[in-house]
């Protein structure tokens, strides 16, 4: 039951990736562009509003006197920063560029199951959702991330065919992996849902999740990867936030 609760996320979305592409297999080429634009849209607002909600777990964080928000707004700019500084989002384009281009000329099926492992394990909701998901139980990000992943499969089975399914493969790893590593933590936090470090890092993430929102709707392009260093390093500030204030006193 705890696998369960620590990993439901990852099975839920192998379910409506492979459900999507029996979909995209069946409806071949019958979604216009327009049915593709609405749909990335609705997902678009959806997301804003998740992102909205995790943010809000900043409110509930305070040390000796300093706004939660504040914190955040530290880490957020610090891991712009360093993800800038360390080229996130051009290294993990370089991947993505390199692999298709390796595996490009071997057939539809591979370059469909490279062309969506890739969208459904390399981003931010991935890493996001696997640890909640592992830390709390809570899979609200990953059903979200399913229910994306879902109706693109359907886009991209029409294109690429059978090798998109097998994309589950990876997904049962390599997010399946994050959740229960994540879930290690859980171990050494007497409780998740309440500790300031995790609400701090909850809501730098729910900032995350409304900019992949405001990329999908087309409104502004963030550089959403290079965001990423914010929320690992969102306890760090807390914990010197905290020594601060001792010392303080």
């Amino acid at each position: 039951m705890d696998f369960w609760f620590k990993t439901s996320g990852t099975w839920i979305n192998i379910f409506t990736v492979a459900i999507g592409t029996t979909l995209g297999l069946t409806l071949k080429n019958r979604l216009t562009q327009k049915m593709q634009l609405i749909i990335t849209q609705g997902i678009g607002l959806i997301t804003i509003w998740i992102g909205l909600g995790m943010a809000n777990t900043m409110t509930q964080v305070k040390i000796g006197g300093i706004e939660g928000a504040i914190l955040g707004l530290l880490a957020i700019v610090i891991g712009g920063i360093l993800g800038e500084w360390w080229q996130i989002e051009e290294k993990l384009t370089g991947i993505g560029n390199w692999l298709k281009q390796r595996f490009r000329g071997r057939g539809k099926f591979t370059e469909g199951f490279v062309a969506s492992s890739l969208l459904f394990c390399v981003g931010p909701m991935t890493l996001l959702g696997s640890l909640n998901n592992g830390l709390t139980g809570d899979n609200t990000i990953l059903l979200l991330k399913a229910t994306m992943d879902g109706i693109v499969s359907i886009a991209l089975a029409n294109i690429y065919g059978l090798g998109v399914g097998f994309s589950i493969l990876v997904l049962l790893f390599y997010q399946g992996g994050l959740s229960l590593a994540a879930g290690i933590i859980a171990n050494f936090v007497p409780d998740p849902t309440s500790d300031p470090h995790i609400l701090l890092a909850n809501g730098v993430g729910g900032i995350t999740i409304i900019a992949i929102g405001l990329n999908l709707l087309e409104i502004v392009k963030v550089r959403v990867a290079s965001l990423l260093p914010s929320i690992f390093i969102s306890p760090l500030i807390f914990y010197l936030a905290s020594i601060i204030a001792q010392n303080l006193v």
